[in-house]
């Protein structure tokens, strides 16, 4: 796999034919291959025909382009996951981000935020003391996201309240969505993106942090069931709807491994925090 420089080269070559003239070429190729790159990052992975038909590509294009981000590092072909039974055939293959592609996509600041939560934790003493005070900081960020985005879901219909929710974290810079979870009455809201990915690989009370932020918001208990942090595709969140079944029954991360034991996010007491940040972000197998 390439450096990250190279793939940053990769994936934002197109803007040097912003400044106007004729493109060159290889300034077009550049472009397409950057198109296709944000499609993943939006979409999370995809087939080259998903991506053929969103970018009014052709397969064979697509393909082309595919290779060459294979090559730099920036995209890994994967099995596709199939729900349900599966028809004859071999499983389509899905093109997933790389941790060097996703480097590309607004993380320069991951690393200065890591530097600073590994020195909060130093400076509480370490230990437990200095995750309690990584999880403090945690929650007291998400907290200023509550307040933007708790007008816009609490006036939403119940029903919508998951979507709106999705178009804010998009707001953001999480290329989030929301769609019905698989053989279940629920929905999954998906991150296809996440700014501070090796920053949360690192401080899981990052992940739990944000997962109790969509409790609250959405009033009612939700799965975290796949993380970027830890090798998902996607960022995936379980949400029951009213009279629902448990959540660990029929839903499974979108791009990711299903987990045997999903978290759950519920108003915790110091007590149920401190158990429940150790295992945050996580993806059991």
């Amino acid at each position: 796999m390439k450096n990250a420089g190279t793939a940053q080269q990769q994936v934002t070559a197109t803007h040097a034919a912003a400044g106007g003239g004729v493109p060159h070429p290889a300034d077009e190729q550049h472009g397409t291959r950057n198109k296709v790159a944000r499609s993943i990052l939006d979409h999370g992975p995809s087939t080259a025909a998903e991506l053929a038909e969103r970018l009014e590509l052709t397969q064979a294009a697509v393909r082309r382009h595919l290779d060459a981000l294979a090559a730099e590092g920036v995209v890994e072909a994967r099995a596709q996951r199939v729900y349900g039974s599966r028809g004859r055939g071999r499983p389509a293959k899905v093109f997933a981000l790389t941790d060097c592609g996703r480097d590309a996509f607004d993380q320069a600041y991951d690393e200065l935020a890591t530097d600073a939560m590994r020195w909060i934790a130093q400076a509480a003493g370490g230990g437990a003391a200095g995750e309690a005070a990584v999880a403090a900081f945690a929650r007291s960020r998400v907290a200023a996201q509550a307040e933007r985005f708790r007008e816009r879901v609490e006036n939403a219909a119940p029903d919508e309240r998951t979507r709106v929710l999705a178009e804010a974290l998009t707001e953001d810079g999480y290329a989030a969505t929301a769609r019905g979870a698989p053989a279940s009455t629920g929905e999954q809201l998906c991150q296809h993106h996440c700014p501070v990915a090796h920053a949360a690989e690192r401080f899981p009370q990052l992940c739990e942090a944000e997962t109790e932020l969509f409790s609250r918001l959405l009033g009612t208990h939700v799965q975290r069931l796949a993380t970027i942090a830890h090798g998902d595709g996607v960022c995936t969140t379980f949400v029951p709807r009213a009279g629902g079944p448990d959540p660990r029954r029929g839903a499974e991360p979108a791009g990711g491994r299903a987990p045997a034991q999903p978290q759950t996010s519920t108003s915790t007491s110091p007590k149920t925090s401190n158990a429940s940040t150790r295992t945050a972000g996580r993806n059991p197998a």
